[in-house]
Formats: structure tokens, C-alpha cells, sequence
């Protein structure tokens, strides 16, 4: 289950992405791209981009949706909560014996 999660988390264009997703949700492919530019100058083809969002669709870190002729990505932390409860959840008291 977490594999997807942890190859989509370990590439930086991907994290970038989700970074540019978390500030403003609901990017085209073609904002994301220009935002990628302008701001991490990261100049990669849309389909270079695209792929990347398959990956963290995969991952369930982003989900597609469509309006008429544009698809709209937006960012899904649940799969991070899960992965934090998993290992930052707080320790059992001890019984006092």
C-alpha cells in the first residue's frame, strides 16, 4: 500500500508539484506548468508533467477532475495522514504495576 506513495514522495518534480498544488488547488496541466517555470525554473514538457501527475494519482496524493474540456488537479493529504499515523502515533502509557 505505501509503496506508490513513497516512489511518487521520492522525486522532487514530484514534490514540487504537490507543493504548487497545496498553495493553490485545482490546477490545469497548463498552470502547473508555468508555475513550475516561473517559480522553481523547471522547464519540462507537459508530458513530462502529466506523467508525474499519473504518478501521484497512483499514489492518491492527487485527484483529477474534469470541467467541460479542462482537467483540474487537486492535492489529496490523506494518504500522508495515514502514513503519519502509522508511525507518529503516541506511545501506550505504561500500567502502573
Amino acid at each position: 500500500m505505501s509503496d506508490p506513495l513513497f516512489k511518487a514522495l521520492a522525486d522532487p518534480t514530484r514534490r514540487r508539484i504537490l507543493d504548487e498544488l497545496s498553495e493553490r488547488s485545482g490546477q490545469t496541466l497548463f498552470e502547473l506548468c508555468a508555475r513550475l517555470v516561473s517559480r522553481h525554473q523547471l522547464a519540462m514538457s507537459r508530458q513530462a508533467i502529466s506523467q508525474h501527475l499519473a504518478v501521484l494519482e497512483e499514489a492518491g496524493l492527487v485527484r483529477s477532475r474534469r470541467e467541460g474540456r479542462y482537467k483540474f488537479h487537486d492535492m489529496d493529504p490523506e494518504p500522508l495522514r495515514h502514513i503519519t499515523e502509522r508511525w507518529l502515533r503516541p506511545e501506550p502509557e505504561e500500567s502502573g504495576s
